[in-house]
This record gives C-alpha cells, sequence and structure tokens, in this order.
C-alpha cells in the first residue's frame, strides 16, 4: 500500500495515491483529470518517457494547476493504484514491475482485455503472459460489477466494444437475443481514437469532413464484443469528423416477435439503476437519440432503441465519449468498485451543451 494510504478502503478520510503509467497521451491525460479532482486519490506520480521532468501543463494545458512533472517510467513509485495508459504490447511486458509498485493495476491497452490466450492468437500477434489473463477483471462495471470488488487486476474496455455492448446487452439479458440471431454493429468514432501520437488519416486536413470506413471488415474490438455478450458480429467502424465521441448502430434481427414494451421493459430493467446509463429513445427536441455530443467529456452512455415491424428488426444505438466512458472514465469507475469507494466518486459530472467539436 502506497505512502498516505488509509487501509480502512470504503471508510471516511480515504486517501490513496495513484501513479499513471503513458501519461502523456490523450486517455493519460484524462485519467490524470479524473484522479486530480477525485476526492479519494491523490496523484503521486505520472510518467512519460518523452517528457521526462515537463511539466503536466506543458502537454495537457487544461492541466496547468496540477504541479507535478513527468518523471520516468523505469522508477515507479509505490502507490495503491497504478493506470496504465499505454499502447498494447507494453502492459503485457511490464506486468511484473506495474504490479509490485501498485496493489492494483488498471490497464486501458487491449493487453488483458479478452478472456484467453486463444483470441490474442486470433486477433492480435499472440500474448507474453497468457497465465494472467484469467486474473484480469473486465472494467465495465455495468457487465462485470460483481467481480471488481478486491480484483487486482483490472481491463479497461475497448470505446467501441464498450458502445456496442451496453447498447445490445439488455437484449440478452431478459432474453430478445439468444446469441445465435444476426447482429450488424456499426461504429462511427472521433479522431481521438487514434491517440496523440495519431497519423496522417488522423491530422485535422484528412480527417475534416469525412464519414470514412477504415475498418470495415476484422476491427479488433470485434472480439471483445463477442467474447463478453457470447454472440456473432458484423462490425464496421466509420472514421468521422469529431474529437470526441464513439456512436455505435446496431442492427438486431430476433428469432421471436418483439414488441416496443418489450424493448423497454429490457433496457429499463437493465439499466434503471446504473448511475452513468440514460434512456434516449425517441423523446421529444433535437437530442431524440443517443448522440456524442451530448456525453462528450463526462462518464454517461446514453442508449436507445427503435423498432421496425416491418423488417423484423431493432435498431439499437449507443454514445460514449471514447476517452471517458470508453477509456478513462471506464477506469476510474472500475476502480471505485475494486477499492471499495462510492462508486460514482470523481465521475459525477454532467456533460457539456453546447458545445464546439465534441
Amino acid at each position: 500500500m502506497g505512502p498516505g494510504a488509509d487501509p480502512g478502503r470504503g471508510g471516511d478520510a480515504v486517501t490513496l495515491q495513484a501513479s499513471v503509467v503513458g501519461a502523456s497521451g490523450f486517455t493519460g491525460g484524462e485519467a490524470l483529470r479524473l484522479l486530480d479532482g477525485h476526492p479519494d486519490f491523490a496523484v503521486a506520480q505520472a510518467t512519460s518517457r518523452r517528457y521526462e521532468n515537463k511539466t503536466i501543463g506543458s502537454v495537457h494545458p487544461n492541466l496547468r494547476g496540477m504541479g507535478l512533472r513527468f518523471s520516468s517510467p523505469e522508477e515507479l513509485e509505490s502507490v495503491d493504484v497504478l493506470f496504465a495508459c499505454t499502447p498494447h504490447g507494453v502492459s503485457m511486458s511490464q506486468i511484473d514491475a506495474f504490479r509490485e509498485a501498485a496493489d492494483v493495476v488498471v490497464d486501458l491497452s487491449a493487453d488483458f482485455r479478452l478472456p484467453d490466450e486463444e483470441w490474442y492468437d486470433e486477433w492480435y500477434d499472440g500474448h507474453e503472459r497468457p497465465e494472467l489473463l484469467a486474473d484480469a477483471e473486465y472494467a465495465l462495471p455495468e457487465l462485470n460489477r460483481e467481480n471488481l470488488p478486491g480484483a487486482e487486476l483490472i481491463a479497461s474496455g475497448g470505446c467501441n466494444a464498450t458502445a456496442a455492448i451496453l447498447g445490445l446487452k439488455p437484449l440478452f439479458d431478459h432474453g430478445i437475443l439468444a446469441g445465435g440471431e444476426q447482429l450488424v454493429v456499426d461504429v462511427k468514432v472521433g479522431s481521438s481514437e487514434g491517440g496523440a501520437g495519431g497519423g496522417e488519416a488522423s491530422s485535422h486536413p484528412e480527417r475534416s469532413g469525412v464519414v470514412r470506413p477504415y475498418a470495415p471488415t476484422g476491427h479488433r474490438h470485434e472480439a471483445e464484443i463477442e467474447a463478453y455478450l457470447g454472440a456473432r458480429v458484423s462490425f464496421t467502424a466509420h472514421a468521422v469528423d469529431m474529437i470526441r465521441g464513439a456512436s455505435a448502430t446496431c442492427h438486431v434481427y430476433p428469432d421471436e416477435p418483439v414488441s416496443k414494451g418489450d424493448l423497454w421493459s429490457a433496457y429499463r430493467g437493465s439499466y434503471e439503476e446504473e448511475p452513468f446509463v440514460r434512456l434516449v429513445a425517441g423523446g421529444s427536441g433535437v437530442y431524440r437519440y443517443p448522440e456524442p455530443k451530448a456525453v462528450a467529456g463526462s462518464n454517461h452512455a446514453e442508449v436507445g432503441f427503435e423498432l421496425d415491424p416491418r423488417n423484423k428488426r431493432i435498431v439499437v444505438f449507443s454514445a460514449i465519449d471514447n476517452m471517458m466512458k470508453g477509456s478513462a472514465g471506464q477506469a476510474v469507475h472500475a476502480a471505485n468498485v475494486a477499492l471499495g469507494l462510492e462508486e460514482t466518486a470523481g465521475l459525477e459530472f454532467a456533460g457539456l451543451h453546447p458545445v464546439g467539436a465534441p
């Protein structure tokens, strides 16, 4: 346990020491923002090879008041919780050092998201530490809350998979889908999904104004959706002209007739008590269905649906901020549950309206 931590988790006056490895990236910056405003965490360390000794504010201008400098990832301090915001492949190679430094490791990469080695052999380039996959708990509390308390290795979900899973989960929870039906998932994502490094396709001149299919088939998040819903999906991702956000439109063809009342019962049954999921299904006003712009900067997800009786189809919509509910916000939410803290601590804020570029 790191210095300054109160061993009475879940009690009063808890102060837990946290570090963020890979803190100069977009999700690393979001993790720092959330931890800095969290009532139960103190940020002890933020690492970056590229920006070592530079101030946090020189990279994340919204965090100029933190008064902390980036340090070397080779010199990890002892803390209660370590958030690893590193590219795929880093956490699995450094996991022993991470776990030696922290009681709880929350990994925001894809390194521990999938349940067994065969998934990594098929969808990635294998796995260096497959024996640890059984120890990792999937971070999405709406899916895995009961297994998070006391978890020591937590794997935050991918943003596209998170959007799709949240949209489709109630249909499986309430028996509308059994797993053998046709599921088509189409996701539109913002440029921040490409990370701070980005590339030519993420540069503003190339990204501006586009609706570009960048993964018509075979996106790695397809494996994550299938692993946790237990159903085969046909998945396509488009890059669109926004910065923050992931919006999933799912086309579902159930085997049995479904009424609008059945859908309301299913979605309310799954999400009525969830603090970060809002049902938005064809109401009044401009934003009648889930919209990334409405949740930008927040840990909320919007989920909705529409029934197409003529084609025996359900259209499911979901929207998240890819760097919040799809990454750093989900990670902090899961850490809260794992450590016995107030589940919504540090995440209660709503999104902004109006905003120019979500």
